[in-house]
This record gives C-alpha cells, structure tokens and sequence, in this order.
C-alpha cells in the first residue's frame, strides 16, 4: 500500500520546505482564527508559491462562510478544501458545487456508534478524514494531539479515500496503519516542539516512519496474495 502523508498546520516557510522536501504529499493549511495554526490570508498567499505543485495544497476551515472560503481559496489555491467542523452533507455539497473543488470532510471518532455519520458522507465528499472528537469545553476541534481507539476502524468500509488523524507521531504511526489499513495520515501536533511550532526533525522522522510502514504493509499483502 502506498500511503498518502499531511502535514497540516503549516504557517511557517521553513516548516513547509521541510515537509516539501521529506515528501509529503499534501500540506494543510489552517484558516481558524481559534487555532494556533491559523495562517491567514496573506501568508497563505506567499507560502503557496513555494509549494510549485510538489504537493497537494489543503485549505482546513471551521464552519467557514461562503465569503471566508471564497477568501482562503484566492489567497492559497488549493488542490482540496478541508471541512473541519460541524458541516452538515448538504453543506459539504454546497462547497463543492460552489467553489468546484473536492472536499474532504473530517468525522469526530470516540466510539462505535460515530461511524454512523460514514453514510451521510461517504460519496458527498470526496475524502474523509477521522479524527479525535474534542471535549465539549474545546475551542477547536483538531489539532489536538489526542487519539481514539483505532481498532474501531478496523475493517471499516468507505466509498471515497479516508485518512487517518488524531495523535499520531512518528512512534505510533506504524502501529495507526497497521490497525487500520488507512490509505493516508495527516500529522499535526505531533511534529511539533511547541503547540503551532513545528519542529523539522519531527516532520522528517513522521515522514519516514509512514512511508517505511507502508512499504512493509504493501510487501506483506504481496506476500499474501501470491500465497
């Protein structure tokens, strides 16, 4: 399996080389005033110039307007809208109708029963991502460094690409694929030093891990099925 890798909460030209040049595949950008991550518009404006299509671009938003999604699209161009909170699956069609870009649609996961909103969104948007539900006291809902058990995930069946979030590091993500056979992780206090300061090493060693995790996992479904 070929796994796909976000970095997400990128506000920093050293921050994103470094993820550009380790070999994610696609680089998150936060437009949330609340978070820490928040990059504003016209940071995105310069960064996305240094990206030069080595990645993906991703624009994250919290319950964002029309107007404020129009605002971070023209400032980053992005490849994929990122929805991060409360969006309803009418509201995920909106976006996509509107702005003409795909989506993916983030689902807070703590215990079985979440995987029912799978079937609202599965197929509207065009990715989904799990994540940590934050606590009810909470001022953002990612970005958190908290994880869920990923034994949920076990087995679980999707129409459109799913990525995998939520506490992951470079310690743990071998264990997170091996668990849940997602097709993508994104990353983002956990290549970081300080909460909103991402740390280079970390984004490398993250990098490294998920990709040597899914060669080893990619080589022993190989195995398997030649048996």
């Amino acid at each position: 399996m070929s796994v796909l890798i976000k970095i997400c909460g990128l506000k920093t030209s050293a921050a994103l080389d470094v993820a550009l040049e380790a070999g994610a595949d696609f680089v998150g950008f936060v437009f949330f005033a609340a978070s820490p991550r928040h990059v504003g518009v016209e940071a995105a404006r310069a960064l996305r110039q240094r990206v030069r299509r080595r990645a993906q671009k991703v624009a994250l938003s919290v319950d964002a307007t029309d107007d404020e999604l129009a605002a971070s699209i023209d400032a980053l161009k992005p490849d994929l809208l990122q929805l991060h909170g409360r969006e309803t699956p009418e509201r995920v069609a909106a976006v996509r109708e509107r702005f003409g870009l795909p989506v993916m649609k983030a689902l807070p996961i703590a215990e079985r029963a979440d995987l029912a909103a799978i079937r609202h969104y599965d197929g509207v948007a065009d990715r989904l991502i799990f994540d940590a539900r934050a606590e009810a006291e909470a001022t953002r809902p990612g970005g958190l460094g908290k994880r869920f058990d990923w034994r949920l995930l076990e087995n679980v069946q999707t129409r459109v690409p799913f990525m995998l979030s939520g506490g992951l590091d470079a310690v743990n993500v071998a264990q997170a694929l091996r668990i849940t056979g997602a097709p993508g992780v994104d990353v983002s206090s956990g290549v970081e030093s300080g909460t909103g300061e991402k740390d280079a090493a970390k984004i490398r060693a993250f990098i490294a891990a998920a990709r040597a995790a899914g060669s080893k996992l990619a080589a022993l479904h190989r195995a398997v099925s030649s048996a």
